[in-house]
């Protein structure tokens, strides 16, 4: 039977008339034109991946984004009520998400590939770090290769909004296979990055996404399609770029309901968050001054060629990012990547020897970290992940130290053994709005209710935890957050609910900034007192 499967097609370029197109019988597109607000006749196999035509990125069923970008339908002749027979090669479509190409190792193509599947896991749901760790596992690729899917696919979902919408502009239809969309998304985002040079040259670019289209058998068939659409793009690409720009969606790469947030609650610096949230995230290293002082850290840093820039007073930002097994004495535990945001948690606890601290939701551990180094404390991390908290002891068994690792919920008291802590660091769960420039597929995951029931369940901790705490003690609540609903309100309403908490001086929002002596995420902190007996 002859492969007939729908692929995606090229609009009529905008300097020339488009010949009319033959009339065929049972148009297998047909299907993905449907009148504005009926159902299609079929659903599609799976859901498509974050590519042309599909507006965002999804999340999975119960975290996708409520204002979905609305599809341009054509016009349809009805039909008879009957039922519409099917052509026989209108067959529901098996892709293979794990096929793993005869690619070179450390090939631009195999980079390519690797990018889009995970960027098709991200439109099903997946978070990026363990869509790449899928990948890396699948693909069985080198360290090298790690290196470029990785940073190919973070440049990727930083740039969505933009490069779906140039793929619109191009085509007319969204393409079958998830992880096509996402191959020609990381392509344009080679061919017209938002910042900097271009890292490859033209032409080797459209050359490897040919090559990548070519050897997976989910979309070989649109090879042609690919080149095309990328030659296209290389041809007309100062007009398809203003035409492009002139959608929000594409000019921020935000969803337009992140957008209106932003706007809402900083009227005046919103476009500087947003722009700050496309940014690539700087290297910042916490020093151990347990194992080391921060001058003897710097002089190695000198020694070695690496230059820094000293943000806080353990944090030295990395005027180059390298990989983590390149940062000296970073095995040996002389220094932990950290935020110079998230640096500021430990010393606002006021920490001192002898005392019984909870790090609650507690992964990957960098607080924990910075908590032990900073006075000999009785430390309990707990964390509901119990993969993500084996991180934690990872992170501390570098450093020497060690807590008490407790696999549960926060929001819960079957873990506690009913000794109540001198100081409590909750680091809630929140939609990780502040982060964005480090975990840019937030913004395609989340949805608008998330924020809702993100801070019901973050008061349920906080209150929860309250009982934890001893009088005289302290409570420090954290959250990445940069919705006010999130952090300052949610802090207020936890005063009111509290007589006996005491708000004490506490920097509150920071939004996230980068510039001489100062570089850190958007970040909330309140910190309470409990009155004595």
């Amino acid at each position: 039977m002859t492969d007939k499967r729908p692929t995606l097609t090229i609009k009529p370029q905008s300097g020339g008339a488009a010949k009319p197109a033959p009339k065929k019988v049972g148009n297998p597109a047909a299907r993905f034109a449907q009148p504005a607000g009926k159902p299609a006749a079929k659903p599609a196999a799976k859901a498509a991946a974050p590519g042309a035509g599909q507006g965002r990125p999804a999340a999975k069923a119960e975290a996708r984004p409520q204002a979905q970008r609305p599809q341009a339908s054509r016009a349809q002749p009805k039909e008879p009520a009957r039922e519409r027979l099917k052509p026989s090669y209108e067959v529901q479509q098996h892709f293979q998400p794990d096929y793993v190409p005869n690619l070179p190792p450390d090939s631009l193509a195999l980079a390519l590939l690797g990018a889009s599947n995970a960027i098709a896991q991200v439109g099903a749901g997946t978070a990026l770090p363990q869509a790449l760790s899928h990948v890396f596992t699948t693909f069985g690729v080198t360290p090298q290769a790690r290196g470029a899917i990785q940073d190919l696919a973070y440049r990727s979902m930083r740039q969505m909004g933009r490069s779906e919408t140039l793929l619109g502009l191009m085509t007319t239809k969204a393409p079958d296979a998830p992880q096509l969309s996402g191959l020609l998304c990381c392509a344009l985002a080679l061919l017209d990055p938002a910042e900097g040079e271009a890292p490859y040259e033209a032409f080797t670019v459209v050359d490897q996404a040919v090559t990548a289209a070519a050897s997976h058998p989910d979309f070989a068939h649109a090879k042609a399609m690919v080149n095309a659409v990328l030659r296209r793009f290389l041809r007309e690409r100062e007009a398809l770029v203003r035409q492009a720009l002139a959608d929000p969606f594409a000019q921020w790469n935000y969803p337009q309901w992140w957008i209106d947030a932003t706007r809402a609650a900083y009227p005046k610096d919103w476009e500087a968050i947003l722009a700050a949230g496309n940014t690539h995230p700087p290297l910042t290293l916490r020093v151990n001054t347990r194992k080391t002082s921060l001058e003897a850290y710097g002089q190695r840093l000198q020694e070695e060629g690496v230059a820094f820039d000293q943000v806080g007073p353990q944090a030295l930002r990395l005027r180059q990012a390298v990989n983590v097994a390149q940062i000296p004495g970073f095995h040996d535990g002389l220094v932990s990547v950290q935020d110079a945001g998230a640096q500021l948690a430990a010393p606002l606890l006021d920490l001192r020897d002898g005392m019984r601290v909870l790090d609650a939701c507690a992964a990957p551990g960098g607080k924990s970290g910075h908590i032990l180094e900073l006075a000999d404390v009785e430390l309990t991390s707990v964390d509901a992940d119990p993969q993500r908290l084996k991180r934690v002891g990872d992170n501390l068994g570098r450093l020497g130290l060690e807590a008490a690792l407790v696999a549960a919920e926060a929001q819960t008291q079957g873990w506690w053994d009913g000794r109540q802590y001198d100081r409590i660091l909750a680091d809630v769960p929140c939609t990780a709005s502040g982060i964005v420039r480090r975990h840019p597929d937030i913004r395609w995951l989340r949805r608008k209710t998330d924020t809702r029931q993100l801070t019901t369940l973050s008061a349920q901790i906080l209150d929860n935890l309250w009982q934890m705490l001893r009088p005289d003690g302290k409570l420090l609540f954290v959250t990445c957050s940069l919705w006010p609903q999130e952090s300052e309100a949610q802090a207020a309403a936890f005063a009111a609910r509290h007589d006996d908490a005491i708000r004490l001086d506490a920097p509150g929002q920071l939004l996230p900034m980068s510039g001489a002596g100062l570089d850190h995420d958007g970040l909330f902190y309140a910190l309470f007192h409990k009155k004595g007996a």
